[in-house]
């Protein structure tokens, strides 16, 4: 091939090549010397939806993003002092422990955010920056629904990097994630992955669900929790909260779970002005009747079947009915015989997702009309609204 011709090779190599890093041999073409220079480049981890996408954001490295985002990233400790009973019958003793996590500067003024599990029964809560600076913060609340803390630091003489943050409904499954954060104590650690599904569903610390939840591959272990997950770009698109062991110890198997930043846009406001968030409660669980449930001959072909029904809450004192029959489908255990709820305000609900989300836009006091079918016939109950309970009731 002569010299003309393995320019142009050279050249539509690496126009057209997708790859992660590209090796680039830089051939000296006038010099019967031989010698050769390798040049090693990392690619942008930019998504290929971006690409399509007139003025999207250009990818950064992995190396770019944690150069700009890791000094924004900081370890939580937390001291925590729990009452344990004695053995030697002296009545509860304290006992103290530390608490260690991660956490992510939101703006100058030096507030944090963090998982509420990081500092939960915390009597004193330091922050360690990147240049190994060591400060007080002081919880400014948290919200146990939803796994969230925000933390406040005396911003003088501190180096404030806030995180750029991002909006997770544009998250699709594939994209290129990055997560920094202190697993096992090791500092500004980096690990890379995919958005692996979403709209997943975990349990918050109070036992309440939290919902629309983004599972990632990166690996994300003990000591990651409240540190972010970040896209291609290097904007915050969620919280690492949570990750699923198999059974195999406390360690990462592929599967972690971060709550949706726009989740904690919703929450950061209140927990920065009031200490704590305000959540409407009507009282229910409920099964989404999909093409399974339809099986069971129920008065409706789409709705939801309410499972129970809390005592004493709005729900109740409404008089929505739950099942008072247990049927057996596909291994889970349904409740038959309560009320479908097919309307809420008038909107069709198709899903027990509908209804959570119709009842998280309310407020504690405000009413809302639920359509429902009951023996066939269709039914409308007006239900004022409860505050949310600090812990999930057991049904």
């Amino acid at each position: 091939m002569n010299p003309a011709s393995l320019r142009s090779s050279l050249l539509a190599a690496v126009v057209g090549g997708a790859l992660v890093a590209a090796a680039i041999l830089l051939l000296d073409l006038g010099d019967d010397s031989g010698k050769t220079t390798t040049v090693i480049q990392q690619s942008p981890l930019s998504a290929a939806r971006d690409a399509a996408q007139e003025g999207a954001p250009r990818g950064l490295t992995a190396r770019e993003i944690y150069k700009r985002d890791a000094p924004g990233v900081v370890n939580v400790r937390a001291q925590v002092v729990q009452q344990v009973e004695s053995p030697f019958d002296l009545g509860p003793q304290p006992d103290r422990g530390t608490s260690t996590g991660s956490g992510f500067v939101l703006d100058k003024r030096g507030f944090i955010l963090t998982n509420a599990h990081v500092i939960e029964g915390a009597s004193r809560v330091t922050v360690q920056f990147e240049d190994d600076k060591v400060t007080e913060a002081k919880v400014v609340g948290k919200d146990t629904s939803t796994d969230l803390a925000v933390l406040k630091v005396d911003p003088e003489n501190l180096d404030l990097k806030p995180l750029a943050l991002g909006d997770s409904k544009d998250v699709q499954v594939g994209d290129p994630t990055i997560a920094i954060g202190n697993p096992f104590g090791l500092d500004r650690t980096l690990t890379t992955g995919v958005v692996s599904a979403l709209q997943r569903r975990i349990t918050a610390p109070n036992g309440f669900q939290i919902e629309n939840v983004i599972q990632t591959d990166a690996a994300i272990n003990p000591g990651n929790s409240g540190g972010p997950l970040l896209d291609a770009a290097g904007r915050v698109i969620g919280i690492n909260s949570q990750i699923a062991t198999g059974g195999a110890g406390n360690g990462n198997v592929g599967i972690a779970f971060a709550v949706p930043i726009n989740t904690a846009k919703q929450v950061i406001p209140q927990l920065r002005d009031a200490g704590k968030v305000e959540r409407a409660y009507l009282g229910i669980t409920g099964a989404t009747i999909d093409a399974s449930l339809a099986r069971l001959n129920l008065a409706a072909e789409s709705g939801v079947l309410v499972q129970t029904v809390q005592a004493g809450s709005p729900a109740d004192k409404a008089g929505i009915r739950g099942g008072d029959a247990r049927a057996n489908l596909d291994g889970s255990d349904i409740a038959l015989g309560g009320d479908v709820i097919t309307k809420i305000d008038g909107k069709p609900v198709k899903s027990m997702d509908d209804v959570v989300a119709v009842i998280n836009r309310k407020k504690p006091g405000d009413q809302v009309s639920l359509e429902l079918l009951r023996d066939g016939r269709s039914k409308t109950v007006t239900v004022k609204l409860a505050q949310r309970p600090s812990e999930a009731p057991n049904q």
